[in-house]
């Protein structure tokens, strides 16, 4: 490791979007066809509608697929599960304004900007179509599109190679703390996102704000 002195100072910034720049939640959708019940919804999305089941849309697997492959193990929850692809859009929040807004500052301030995000193929040109500060960044690596997916860290070095980072000079952010690990191992300067305040001091402190 250099001495603190030697470290040569970052330069470039790599975003993950989803619940950092992007409020994406399946309870935006499915809380309207629960009739309030929260505790039968949350049972839902943990048992049905899981994060790891939903992983796989993000490394690739088409929709049509996954959604039938679901509806066959849980036939009752079928037209639930279905909504997962034909509501999809309703599971998009809006733009995480403070952190746009850091975004903003690091724009105006020359740093070069790349993201990496777990997303659908299928839907990741939905949030083209509706967050202009997408146009922001140099690259966008989409899970979806390279079939592979955090933590993997076959994603990050294939995000490495596109976007020509030196991963020592380049800070990492994800509000995913295994993704957030997977991107240190891989020698960025990761930072786990707790909120657009706790990353602008971050960010001060590196001097890049």
């Amino acid at each position: 490791m250099l001495p603190a002195s030697r470290v040569p100072p970052p330069d470039t910034l790599l975003f993950d979007l989803g619940g950092v720049l992007i409020d994406w939640n399946p309870r935006y959708l499915y809380c309207k066809l629960f009739g309030g019940d929260e505790a039968a919804m949350e049972r839902f999305l943990t048992d049905v509608c899981a994060t790891s089941w939903n992983h796989e849309m993000d490394a690739g697997k088409p929709f049509a697929q996954a959604v039938a492959e679901r509806q066959r193990e849980f036939p009752q929850h079928a037209r639930l599960i279905a909504l997962w692809d034909q509501g999809w859009e309703w599971m998009l929040g809006g733009p995480i304004a403070e952190t746009v807004e850091v975004l903003r500052e690091l724009r105006e301030r020359g740093h070069r900007l790349g993201a990496l995000t777990n997303w659908s193929a299928e839907k990741f040109p939905l949030a083209l179509a509706r967050y202009e500060f997408l146009d922001w960044f140099e690259d966008i690596v989409v899970s979806g599109q390279v079939g592979l997916a955090k933590p993997d860290p076959q994603i990050f070095r294939l995000t490495v190679e596109r976007l020509q980072l030196d991963p020592a000079r380049t800070v990492y952010i994800d509000d995913n703390l295994s993704n957030v690990e997977a991107g240190s191992v891989q020698g960025f300067r990761s930072l786990h996102f707790r909120g657009a305040q706790q990353l602008r001091t971050d960010l001060l402190a590196l001097g890049l704000l």
